[in-house]
Order: structure tokens, then sequence, then C-alpha cells
């Protein structure tokens, strides 16, 4: 993550955004992620998550 968070610093970008399954929100937010939105496709939910770098 330090990785992705450079090339995106060094890009330009000011925040991260994850497409998380409902099984992967912990992690990310652990990583500092929060939910921002859910997204669906047919029945299947992702929670889109972001945080700033």
């Amino acid at each position: 993550m330090r990785v992705l968070d450079r090339l995106a610093r060094e890009k330009g970008n000011t925040t991260l955004v994850v497409p998380s399954s409902v099984t992967a929100e912990g992690f990310y937010a652990k990583l500092g992620f929060k939910a921002v939105r859910d997204s669906y496709h047919g029945d299947e939910r992702t929670i889109i998550m972001e945080r700033a770098l």
C-alpha cells in the first residue's frame, strides 16, 4: 500500500478509491479507508471506500 500511495501522489492524486467486497471492508478500514457509498451489480453489493493521501 505504501508503494501505491507514493505512485498516486507522484501522479498528483489526492485520494485513493477502492471497490471493496463486504468481507474486505474491515481490511480496508484498518488501512484508513472510509465507506462512502454502495454500488450494486445485480444483487452483488460493492462498498466504495476512499482515503485521502
